[in-house]
């Protein structure tokens, strides 16, 4: 396995400003940050493409995931509601369960950025983390998070879990590990039950 990524970003995909500005600002911020600790690999990949699946676009999510230190995830209550969001987040338990293998893992490998609260309350997959930020006051109206006091310790303990990641999984990769082997998981079940609507039959 060739390190790639410093983190993958998984997301629900916006159509809006909202939505768009925040991880666009996530992410520059985390290029800005993470980029010293880094030889060649890029700090980030960002998936551009509208979910939905396919051969190809499987592939290449896998092994971008495979290929990439922790995964950034951007919680709204969007996220939860898409299958192949809660697919990404399965995917990267079934990796970081392979790594613990090769180490004793200093962190989880999954990072919960919280965009936007859930209505009724956070999903145990993000509550029961055992490091989360919360974002979740950021708006249309918040200056440049890379420079924003607000939030910037947030980001540097995002970026030091990272960088603490990347230098373990130098060190500890077994030498050929395939990163074209990993496959996508079925999607998984929804994060909450759904409560029954229908109406009592007398």
């Amino acid at each position: 396995m060739a390190i790639r990524y410093g983190c993958f970003f998984s997301y629900a995909h916006g159509k809006h400003a909202l939505m768009q500005r925040f991880k666009t600002a996530l992410a520059d911020a985390l290029h800005c940050y993470l980029e010293p600790y880094f030889d060649t690999e890029d700090e980030l990949f960002v998936d551009t493409e509208q979910l939905g699946g396919g051969d190809d676009l499987d592939h290449k999510i896998a092994r971008a995931m495979c290929e990439s230190v922790c995964m950034v995830l951007i919680y709204t209550p969007k996220y939860e509601a898409h299958a192949y969001t809660r697919r990404e987040y399965e995917a990267m338990r079934l990796i970081e369960a392979e790594r613990s293998q090769w180490y004793t893992l200093p962190s989880h490998l999954i990072i919960p950025v919280i965009m936007t609260q859930h209505p009724d309350r956070l999903p145990p997959q993000i509550a029961n983390s055992t490091f989360y930020v919360d974002f979740s006051h950021f708006t249309m109206a918040t200056a440049d998070l890379k420079s924003n006091p607000d939030f910037l310790p947030d980001i540097g303990k995002m970026v030091k879990r990272i960088a603490t990641h990347y230098q373990y999984q130098k060190m500890y990769t077994p030498p050929g590990h395939d990163c074209n082997q990993f496959v996508l998981p079925d999607v998984p079940p929804e994060w909450r039950a759904v409560p029954d609507l229908t109406f009592p039959k007398k």
